[in-house]
């Protein structure tokens, strides 16, 4: 039984308690207010002196964030070599960008950047044609701080909606056009959040929001119930049909999507970041009703593909590390469900394209690729021209080649044509960023954590490297939410490579590497296992001697800012710098702004019972700080994320500034007219990672030559 919690909000606003004025390092800070207001859980009473900071509207809480920012833009301009670093990252990332390219109609579509930007712009190719612009973001802002936030097209090309992100919120607009002339069909549609398009013909679509909080900030007021609704073209969005959600069936995520052939409208609903329900309406039958498939979030369940009615199905039930199952649509209970491609012993999601279906695998958080055919036959493993990260292999039945990404820590993102049925690969697309693959190596470890479970981690590194404690080194982790860190190329990450730097990712418990019991490991009260993962990968590093405290920055956004605060809260001792970025940091408090209850699987919420209170009590970041010395500290986060809000960070920042006993400065960023990181422009990213990479290196007592060649003072 759930134990209750008594919020006495003890608020005694007229007694407000001042922090001291503080200097470390010749910074000096804002003199941040204390206001007396506790909670009490389970009879402990918690205080919360910075919650003011929460209302992103107050003129005390702006006039704190400008404050902060001054420090924070007076800081960063002293050091010395910052504007080199930035003419460095600048000239790194001013070269041709291309998506994989994806078919509507008779046109072949792909984003394109020419470099630097704002937004990738998307492109259209009618055969052998000259390439058009079919639509440029950078013309929806003059900041560049508008971005498009996906597409979607109608089966047969002839119309798409796409959406529209100002200043990186997860809000969006949705606008209808004709794509034979671009013209907009309708009003704009608005308040729509976590959803896709999903087009019926093209008669309309179906789209997914919430009600917009009607009290309190819309950026962190709670979204609490999703709803699926029908659009129908030339009508006002007032109109639109409720199909799914709201208070008949309240769930707070709720998906939609029509198979290939459009014979099924097939709707997820979920009520945490894990698990999903999962329903059917034939649309082939006038006024049909949704039927439920899967009645409970235990499992994950995606439908792939329909084919005369049977249903291809990739789930996790029974099966940690997914399978593909059929079933027939007329009954598509569990009881019915088939093995189509059985389970193994590594993670695996699934496409579909050219009437095959893909299989892609992860082996130690490497991929490789199976292609199957639709009776269940593996026809060939896709030859991949490296240990990486594959991805892609989706498109429409009738298409004879796909197109796939391929990247690592060292190998520029490429992109191959596949020929489906010869099963060979080409490079459609090779980056044009000015990195020498050959000069660097990239190996996976294995490194035993705190109760002796062994984890991966992949070190990337200039060969030639010595190993002797000096190299400045970023340790980057994630670590929850099912969520998997393959390798990746980095544009930014140059900067420290070919500065004898060292970037490490250890694949921690809580994400999906390793499949649902991995997932597991690392939530509720598992979640220790996560910070133990990551505090024994740094001390990998530095009994390896590939780095040592001195040399060592730990970096992580969003759960992985939450990773971050909680492992600079537990050890201060393990390095020099470290980089919360846009993080979960009261963990008390994090289900009661925007979507942050759905995070509870994860999680878990202090009102569940006064044992997992007294859990997310010891670790949450906020809580934990106490008078101590703390790395030098550049805390990241944006005036319009309202996803994990910015008071989260506000909060953290204040109190670390009021507890910092050394001398090793304590700064938060905070970038304007941006959310948790998607749709950020060009200049916005690079500036970040400047300020990233300058920080880092001068916190470690390292200089820049004029070639930006790191060595020690």
């Amino acid at each position: 039984m759930k134990a209750l919690i008594f919020l006495t909000s003890a608020v005694s606003l007229c007694s407000f308690a001042y922090a001291q004025q503080m200097s470390t390092n010749n910074t000096s800070y804002p003199a941040t207010k204390k206001v007396d207001i506790t909670d009490s859980y389970f009879g402990t009473v918690v205080p919360d002196p910075y919650r003011w900071l929460e209302d992103d509207r107050a003129e005390d809480t702006k006039a704190w964030v400008k404050a902060e920012n001054k420090v924070t833009q007076n800081y960063l301009t002293q050091i010395p070599y910052r504007d080199a670093i930035y003419k460095r990252l600048e000239k790194l990332w001013n070269y041709e960008k291309y998506s994989a390219p994806f078919k509507e109609g008779k046109y072949t579509y792909f984003y394109k950047n020419d470099g630097l930007q704002s937004q990738s712009v998307l492109w259209r190719q009618d055969g052998d044609k000259a390439p058009e612009i079919f639509l440029d973001p950078n013309k929806f802002s003059t900041d560049g701080t508008t971005s498009m936030q996906g597409i979607d097209f109608t089966k047969d090309g002839s119309m798409a909606a796409y959406q529209l992100s100002e200043g990186g919120s997860d809000w969006r607009k949705v606008i209808v056009i004709k794509t034979t002339d671009k013209s907009m069909i309708g009003d704009t549609l608005t308040d729509i959040k976590f959803s896709g398009i999903a087009w019926r013909g093209n008669e309309g679509f179906y789209y997914s929001s919430y009600d917009k909080p009607t009290a309190g900030s819309q950026l962190s007021g709670m979204t609490q119930y999703h709803k699926l609704y029908y659009h129908q073209l030339g009508t006002p969005q007032t109109s639109d049909k409720l199909i799914f959600g709201g208070e008949k069936t309240p769930r707070r995520y709720i998906g939609a999507y029509l198979t290939e052939d459009e014979h099924f409208l097939v709707i997820s609903a979920a009520n945490t970041t894990t698990g999903n329900e999962l329903y059917l309406q034939d649309l082939n039958v006038p006024d049909s009703q949704i039927v439920n498939v899967i009645n409970n979030f235990d499992n994950e369940h995606t439908v792939l593909n329909n084919a005369g009615g049977k249903l291809y199905i990739l789930t996790n039930l029974y099966a940690p590390n997914f399978k593909v199952v059929t079933t027939d649509a007329a009954n598509p209970k569990t009881t019915n469900w088939k093995d189509f491609i059985p389970t193994t012993k590594n993670v695996m999601t699934a496409t579909t394209g050219g009437g095959k279906i893909f299989a892609e695998y992860l082996k130690d958080a490497t991929s490789f690729v199976q292609q199957y055919d639709m009776e269940g036959k593996l026809e060939r493993t896709i030859n991949l021209p490296s240990i990486g990260t594959a991805a892609g292999f989706n498109t429409k039945k009738e298409e004879t080649e796909t197109y796939y990404t391929f990247t690592s820590y060292i190998y520029p993102s490429t992109i191959f044509k596949l020929d489906i049925a010869a099963g060979i690969s080409t490079v459609y697309k090779k980056s044009g960023v000015d990195f020498d693959p050959d000069q660097y190596e990239s190996k996976q470890v294995f490194y035993i954590s705190k109760d002796g479970t062994k984890i991966p981690m992949i070190i990337t590194y200039k060969k030639g490297m010595r190993l002797n404690g000096k190299n400045p080194t970023l340790l980057y982790g994630y670590g929850g939410f099912n969520i998997s860190l393959t390798p990746a190329f980095s544009t930014s990450n140059i900067i420290l490579l070919e500065n004898g730097g060292i970037f490490a990712v250890p694949n921690l418990r809580g994400g999906g590497e390793y499949g649902g019991k991995w997932h597991k490991a690392g939530i509720k009260m598992k979640k220790q296992n996560v910070f133990d993962d990551f505090i024994a990968a740094a001390e990998y590093l530095i009994r390896n001697k590939y780095t040592s405290k001195d040399y060592l920055a730990i970096s992580g956004g969003s759960n992985g800012g939450l990773l971050v605060g909680a492992v600079m809260t537990q050890r201060p001792d393990l390095c020099k710098v470290a980089l919360p970025a846009v993080g979960v940091m009261d963990m008390l408090r994090y289900n009661k702004f925007t979507a942050g209850a759905g995070w509870s699987y994860d999680y878990g919420t202090a009102e569940d019972s006064k044992e997992m209170f007294e859990y997310l009590y010891k670790y949450s970041p906020y809580h934990a700080l106490k008078p101590n010395k703390y790395p030098a500290t550049m805390v990241t986060t944006a005036d319009h994320d309202d996803r994990v809000v910015p008071a989260h960070s506000f909060k953290f920042a204040a109190r670390l500034q009021e507890y910092q006993e050394g001398t090793a400065p304590v700064l938060i960023r905070i970038e304007t007219k941006a959310g948790h990181g998607a749709g950020q422009s060009t200049e916005q990213v690079i500036s970040g990672q400047v300020d990233k990479w300058a920080f880092m290196f001068w916190n470690m007592g390292l200089k820049l030559s004029p070639y930006l060649a790191v060595t020690a003072k």
